[in-house]
């Protein structure tokens, strides 16, 4: 169990267990079932918990504004995840598909093509973010070129020298 990561999905609401159809047995939970399932991998031996936001349709955009929203869903679970089980660790999602209304990973011009360095931009306030709110791993899991380095320097400059990042995209 020590070299594990188990994947969470979260939802809003409360009290909320939603199984997911196309993964079974894999639910996503409200705020207070995600603190539930970490409490349950401490328990285990299962150092870290890897975070994926359902955003709700009416918070999604074009641009995927909602992903730099402090009081996001993922940024409250960050939040309600270390205030109440310190000793986990937090993974997060650094990706604009769960934000973005298109559901693409990165920002469309008019033509539908994806905008990389615009896109990086976001990706970086987006894990500046999630750092902020208590991350303690940033994983950005879209494609765009240059992030990693992006991200890594504006996490240098805002003080979160010791936020890691995993990145888990294949190109």
């Amino acid at each position: 169990p020590a070299d594990l990561i188990w994947p969470l999905f979260i939802a809003e609401g409360e009290g909320l267990e939603e199984p997911i159809a196309s993964l079974p047995g894999v639910s996503r939970w409200s705020v207070d079932g995600i603190v539930a399932r970490a409490r349950e991998a401490r328990d285990l031996g299962i150092p870290c918990v890897a975070l994926f936001p359902n955003t709700q349709a009416d918070r999604r955009s074009e641009r995927g504004e909602e992903a730099l929203n402090p009081d996001n869903l993922m940024c409250r679970a960050i939040k309600a995840l270390k205030d109440a089980v310190p000793d986990v660790g937090v993974l997060t999602d650094v990706a604009l598909d769960p934000y973005t209304s298109h559901g693409h990973d990165g920002l469309l011009d008019a033509g539908g093509y994806v905008l990389n360095d615009e896109t990086a931009e976001v990706l970086v306030g987006q894990a500046l973010n999630q750092a902020a709110a208590g991350a303690d791993i940033i994983a950005p899991s879209d494609m765009m070129d240059g992030r990693v380095g992006l991200i890594r320097d504006a996490l240098e400059s805002e003080g979160h020298v010791n936020v890691q990042i995993m990145s888990y995209a294949a190109k």
